[in-house]
């Protein structure tokens, strides 16, 4: 008997794009769309099932990005930030029946386009400070858990990340160690919640082929490409997604 896979064509079309863009985002290049993977892909099925679908796929992603950027990450940062994403992960376990997926989507959205606004208005001067470790543990906090809701945890790393002006390699690498932890972390959980099914399984099966496609897009552009034009695409896409975000929220 074969396994109860999702056969709409519909979500297909917003699900190959997803898979595509959250490649493409573990790549480094363009990593500011990840976030908008899932809200892409509950266009055709709840939230919690997106969310389920996709974790398997960043399984594969995340793997592959280690093996490309993990000699490059920086320890310091993962060393702060971690403790805290992995803090938000429980904090979504938590909560996880209690927010809905509209006010989870308002509050990325909000803190994304509230970063976006900051650094318009107010750029870092060369010579500004780093910004302090306490905002990177609440900010990382604020990652694990938007993370675990619905795999949007790039806009929250990115707040702290970006005013530190990282390499687009070192940037990448960090980031990549930092979701694989977390990421890794979501699978109990989820399995708990009841959404690790064999049809959400199946579907991740079939959607698996375009996971190192992603990856494998970005990983040839990152490493050519400018640090002023990486961040102006980083800076784009995390526009489009707190935008979408935001119109997710109120809609």
């Amino acid at each position: 008997m074969l396994p109860p896979v999702i056969t709409d064509p519909s979500f297909y079309a917003v699900a190959v794009p997803a898979v595509l863009l959250m490649g493409l985002a573990k790549s480094g290049f363009g990593a500011g769309f990840g976030a908008l993977a899932v809200p892409l892909m509950a266009l055709a099925v709840p939230v919690p099932q997106a969310a389920a679908i996709m974790l398997p796929l960043l399984a594969i992603m995340d793997a592959l990005g280690l093996a490309v950027f993990l000699k490059e990450f920086d320890r310091g940062l993962v060393k702060l930030l971690l403790p805290a994403g992995l803090l938000g992960t429980v904090l979504g376990t938590l909560l996880f029946d209690l927010l809905s997926a509209k006010v989870v989507a308002g509050m990325v959205g909000v803190i994304t386009l509230a970063f976006l606004a900051i650094r318009w208005f107010f750029p870092p001067r060369a010579d500004a400070p780093p910004p302090p470790r306490w905002l990177g543990f609440v900010l990382g906090l604020t990652s694990g858990f938007t993370s675990f809701v619905a795999h949007a945890g790039g806009p929250p790393a990115a707040f702290y990340l970006l005013p530190l002006r990282l390499s687009p390699i070192q940037f990448t690498a960090t980031t990549a160690v930092f979701f694989t932890a977390v990421n890794t972390s979501k699978w109990i959980p989820y399995a708990w919640l009841g959404l690790i099914d064999l049809r959400n399984l199946a579907t991740s099966l079939v959607l698996m082929p375009l996971a190192p496609v992603g990856v494998w897009l970005g990983v040839h552009v990152v490493r050519r490409i400018s640090q002023r034009v990486f961040y102006g695409l980083f800076s784009l896409g995390m526009l489009l997604t707190g935008v979408k975000l935001v119109w997710d929220a109120v809609a």
